[in-house]
């Protein structure tokens, strides 16, 4: 059975044949972290980690890499408002990160680089890219001279003007051309930096992930996955760095981008305040019922993400772990189904996927003899594992939450001080307000209600 991919360098979907079936490589952009990561931060690594597994199944030697990017001005900036040392940001936020993904059921990838270890390949890059007269020097910068490579813009198929605009770059003197981005710059005695043959300093974002990617994986690689957010300036930057550094090379295969997720039709970001933060939602929802939502939608296409999806994906497990439990006793052996691997070869279709388990689980309920019971049970189990779902026993799915037995009193609080508003009793209001916040308490509102999490 061949697999499919929506490859986005030809804007085409094509059976994917690796370069080295002995030897399969993808890499995914990982977090930058100075802070949580917001919900639709995880679409990604859920998605391609069903990828993977898939990938996996047909060529069993993949090597999977997801970055950390350590080094940054948005940690820059974290670190110094809060006045600690910059290690001290990305040391708790990467523990966090790696937590929340194996809550998410997200199994760790093979390779894990981090920029601030891999300094030395970026600045051997960059010396490759200036010899060969595809980057400069100047004023403690080094510049990559987008006018040296003739198919800069190919992959996000942009204009250069709009790509300039796009890309937000700052028209500084020092520039060749206004579209010419930034490998290393110098910095100042209170950021982080390192000694380089242009003074000390710090790689820009885009050097990063191209270094870290041939350290790791080669010159030339099977599957590069992201957001398609990433698609310009960070992608179309990476392809144009790798292709002059390794003389022309395919830096990528296949480009596989997965969409963003929407509130109310509304791109999350966090200038827009629709900022769902993963940690909180976490602590607050089942982890798997947050997995089965962003399956729920192609890959490639938007996801509107609201409570009512969060809500409609634990009624399904409810029913698929109740079919589980309803079979604890017949004999089961775990049995990918085919119905279920034609539709993930088939450009990663989960919902396609996800119907097939429910159709599974729903024949499994009107079975009536023990092997068909035996067989169904076998392919719900198999489905699951390739989905990276069912992975508790439904014991420990159906007692979720049991063990916090104070939900039941704030919740009532929250109750009362619900009612207390609609009285237009405000005193008792801000009283039970005041009482659950020195609790670390958080009340939000939302279009289902006034929610509560702990901080």
């Amino acid at each position: 059975m061949k697999i499919r991919l929506y490859n986005n360098r030809n804007r085409s979907l094509e059976d994917f044949v690796p370069l080295n079936p002995d030897r399969v490589t993808m890499y995914l952009c990982g977090p930058t972290v100075y802070n949580y990561v917001h919900i639709g931060n995880a679409r990604g690594p859920v998605v391609f980690d069903v990828l993977a597994k898939l990938l996996r199944r047909h060529f069993p030697k993949l090597v999977y890499a997801r970055n950390i990017t350590d080094v940054d001005d948005k940690i820059n900036t974290a670190a110094a408002e809060q006045n600690v040392p910059i290690a001290t940001i990305t040391d708790k936020f990467t523990a966090i990160y790696r937590e929340d993904m194996l809550k998410l059921g997200v199994t760790p990838q093979d390779i894990e680089p981090h920029a601030t270890d891999h300094i030395p390949h970026i600045i051997a890059m960059i010396e490759k890219l200036i010899s060969s007269n595809h980057a400069y020097a100047a004023e403690g910068h080094v510049l990559f001279s987008v006018a040296s490579y003739a198919d800069y813009g190919k992959l996000s198929r942009r204009p250069m003007d709009e790509m300039i605009a796009g890309a937000r770059v700052d028209v500084a003197p020092y520039k060749r051309d206004a579209g010419d981005f930034v490998l290393w710059k110098p910095s100042t005695p209170e950021l982080p930096g390192w000694d380089s043959p242009w003074g000390r300093g710090r790689p820009g974002w885009h050097i990063e992930c191209s270094a870290m990617a041939e350290a790791h994986l080669g010159e030339t690689i099977d599957i590069h996955a992201g957001g398609n957010d990433l698609l310009f300036p960070h992608h179309e930057n990476e392809v144009a760095q790798s292709t002059c550094a390794h003389g022309g090379k395919v830096f990528a295969r296949f480009w596989v981008h997965n969409g963003m997720l929407d509130f109310g039709g509304t791109k999350m970001s966090k200038s827009l305040g629709n900022v769902s933060v993963l940690h909180s939602l976490l602590e607050n929802s089942p982890p798997e019922a947050l997995r089965y939502a962003l399956l729920t939608a192609h890959y490639r296409q938007p996801l509107d993400w609201t409570d009512g999806l969060i809500e409609q994906s634990i009624k399904t497990l409810d029913r698929l772990y109740g079919t589980l439990r309803d079979l604890g006793d017949i004999q089961s052996e775990a049995v990918i189904p085919e119905s279920v691997e034609t539709a993930l070869c088939d450009d990663l279709n989960t919902p396609i996927a996800l119907s097939e388990l429910a159709r599974i689980a729903g024949d499994a309920r009107k079975a009536e003899n023990i092997d068909e019971k035996s067989r169904l049970k076998s392919e719900l189990i198999g489905a699951g594992l390739l989905l990276g779902l069912l992975q508790q026993t439904p014991a420990e799915w159906f007692a979720r939450g049991t063990d916090n037995s104070d939900d039941a009193r704030i919740q009532a609080l929250v109750d009362e001080r619900n009612t207390a508003k609609k009285e237009k009793n405000f005193a008792r209001s801000d009283a039970i307000r005041d009482q659950l916040a020195s609790e670390g308490i958080l009340l939000e509102d939302t279009a289902q209600g006034v929610r509560w999490r702990r901080a």
